[in-house]
């Protein structure tokens, strides 16, 4: 029989914590760690550190681009904001929690001097209602007044999450808005005030960051948005009933309900707003040739709402003996909607106002458009089991703008034993066909319109990965072909390549350990076979030498060095006014190594470190530290931080 425990006192909760991320199209959980690791948490107040090559204008959480090209995202149906992806909240990127007790995960870190200060407070709380229900809340709030003049930075973050997992019905919620604000400043007036000081300077070798001049002193760039997501399952399924032995004399009966099939409903809500603003007449005549509104200053403000609803049916994998793999279909109905500038002056070059750009089009662009899409997909997934695991998602474009888009993906991962461990070895391959976003075909501000008919952007991507656990080993090689790629040129307009481009990469990863001395290695190859449309470094490497050992039993301590490198190449340049990365550049970045000293620290549930960013300047590498050109990267500065994960 079953004996209660009514009367005796109930024993001090225990603080589990598991975590999931959300992927599409259907809204399937897939496991995640929890944010307490301690591993790289002094890099998080670096804004070079992104990747071992990233291009960045400089300031904490300002515009940047991936140079590392297997992990950059292609060019979404914004492009304004996808210089700020890299910190721009979303359903991707979030993590949802579940734990016995309620939690906070709060983190915070500063650094530099009272001119060059910059700070950073996250705050993310979870708690469960029940064993199946949970909400939670989270904010992020970085601030940095820059290291270079009129390179200010800030943002502000909020929303809110909730979940429920039970047997026949799930549900996952999540809202943010988010809002950025960059000072814009066009980057240095001459290089030279870093590679070498004392010529600009009159043998002065030592300069203040704060009095180098800039191209810019008054432009700004503002971007936000909003999401709202929600994602809705009810499954159809049977009770099992299954013995428990509860004691040596008593057993249990548990009915477990083992779902079969279940159909989803997923709603998915996004805005986003870009604004860029100058208010200097003579800058804003000097630095940009164009001007389509006004010579005296400009106020772009373009904005873009989504709306999409999907609807999937699935039948699940392992509810029985035969079921080996899930099966699902969808369907999703996306509308998106544009609204940018309106220019009210005549087209007629004669009657527009002394000064301003000949309007190029023969007709107004519209201020206000719109677009129906309508989506079809199916899915096969098998992620139970060790001998073999696969997924494949294939989605079909059938009406509007979408029609005639294809994107398919798949990987397949199998493993066998090697010594003591095994190996993981996994295939993987991607094509698509698809659209030029709407803001490529037409777009107007006062300082670039255009007007295109470009072609559907094909890419067909293969590869393999390979990883060792027990020697720390991993190797990550593809080849992708793409044809159509869009880029902005070096006048700032969009372009379209019309031969294909074929890009190699290979990235290997070692890790050795000795005791307590630890090394972790990176390295990346790639290759583009054409380099004025796509450069890319060939080379980039990421090293991390460390000690890590305990004192007194409970505190862990990291005491070492990590360094960035990259080989040089002709790098892309910044436009402000769009947030965009320009190609057809001749000045060459790169080759330079960007090194850290850090201490790390690990006590109970607080996570905490010092360290000296680029620890090398001035000692070795020389003085060519530039992340794009005329944007140099943070000179050396003292950083600290502190994490704590509190169990409330």
């Amino acid at each position: 029989m079953l004996m209660s425990q009514a009367g005796a006192a109930d024993p001090k909760p225990v603080q589990k914590i598991s975590a999931w991320q959300i992927v599409g199209p259907l809204g399937t959980r897939q496991a995640a760690e929890p944010d307490t690791l301690m591993y790289q948490l002094y890099r998080t107040a670096i804004p070079s550190a992104v990747s071992p090559a990233f291009a960045t204008t400089g300031a904490q959480e300002s515009a940047g681009e991936e140079m590392i090209y297997w992990k950059r995202d292609p060019m979404s149906a914004f492009f304004l904001n996808d210089a700020k992806r890299f910190w721009t909240p979303s359903i991707e990127k979030f993590r949802f929690y579940n734990s016995h007790i309620p939690m906070s995960l709060v983190s915070y870190n500063t650094g530099g001097s009272r001119e060059t200060t910059q700070d950073h407070f996250k705050l993310l709380f979870s708690g469960n209602v029940n064993p199946r229900a949970q909400i939670g809340t989270f904010i992020d709030y970085p601030y940095s007044k820059g290291s270079y003049n009129y390179q200010a930075s800030k943002g502000f973050t909020w929303g809110a999450n909730a979940s429920y997992l039970g047997d026949k019905y799930d549900m996952q919620v999540y809202f943010v808005t988010y809002n950025f604000t960059n000072k814009e400043n066009g980057g240095i007036t001459d290089d030279l005030y870093i590679i070498d000081p004392a010529e600009i300077q009159g043998g002065y070798s030592t300069i203040n960051t704060k009095s180098i001049p800039t191209n810019l002193t008054a432009s700004h760039s503002r971007t936000g948005g909003v999401q709202f997501y929600l994602n809705n399952r009810y499954k159809l399924g049977f009770w099992r009933e299954e013995t428990d032995s509860v004691a040596a004399d008593s057993v249990a009966t548990v009915k477990t309900f083992v779902p079969v099939s279940s159909f989803v409903w997923t709603f998915d809500y996004r805005d986003a707003r870009h604004r860029f603003s100058n208010t200097n007449a003579s800058e804003e005549k000097s630095f940009w040739e164009n001007h389509y509104f006004s010579t005296d200053g400009t106020d772009d403000l373009t904005s873009y709402s989504s709306v999409s609803n999907t609807l999937g049916v699935q039948l699940l994998e392992g509810f029985n003996k035969y079921a080996k793999a899930g099966l699902a279909a969808f369907l999703t109905y996306e509308y998106r909607r544009f609204h940018q500038a309106t220019d009210t002056l005549p087209l007629t070059t004669d009657l527009r106002p002394a000064g301003l750009t000949p309007y190029p089009f023969a007709s107004r662009l519209q201020n206000l458009e719109s677009e129906h899409l309508l989506y079809a997909g199916a899915q096969l997934s098998k992620q139970q089991g060790s001998l073999l695991r696969y997924d494949a998602t294939v989605r079909l474009g059938i009406v509007g703008a979408a029609a005639g888009e294809i994107d398919a993906r798949g990987s397949l991962t199998t493993r066998f034993r090697l010594r003591r461990d095994s190996v993981a070895v996994t295939a993987y391959g991607a094509f698509s066909n698809t659209t030029a976003p709407l803001l490529m075909q037409r777009f107007i501000s006062n300082h670039f319109a255009w007007e295109n008919d470009f072609n559907k952007t094909r890419r067909l991507r293969l590869g393999g990965k390979l990883s060792y656990s027990l020697t720390g080993t991993s190797v990550d090689a593809g080849i992708e072909n793409v044809q159509n790629l869009i880029y902005f040129g070096s006048d700032g307009l969009p372009r379209q390549a019309g031969s294909v481009i074929q890009v190699f990469s290979l990235t290997a990863r070692q890790d050795f350990k000795w005791r307590a001395l630890n090394w972790r290695n990176s390295l990346t190859v790639q290759t583009s076979t054409d380099e004025s449309v796509l450069p890319l470094p060939k080379f980039a490497v990421y090293s991390n030498l460390y000690l890590q050992f305990k004192v007194a039993r409970v505190l862990t301590v990291q005491l070492g060095v990590d360094m960035d490198y990259y080989t040089a190449y002709n790098a892309p340049t910044y436009q402000p006014s769009t947030m965009t990365f320009c190609t057809g550049g001749d000045v060459k970045v790169g080759n330079y190594p960007y090194m850290n000293a850090y201490a790390n620290f690990h006590l109970s549930k607080a996570r905490f470190y010092v360290e000296y960013a680029h620890a090398n300047q001035g000692l070795f590498g020389g003085n060519r530290y530039f992340s794009l050109p005329h944007y140099p990267l943070n000179p050396h500065r003292f950083l600290m931080g502190v994490a704590v994960d509190f169990a409330n």
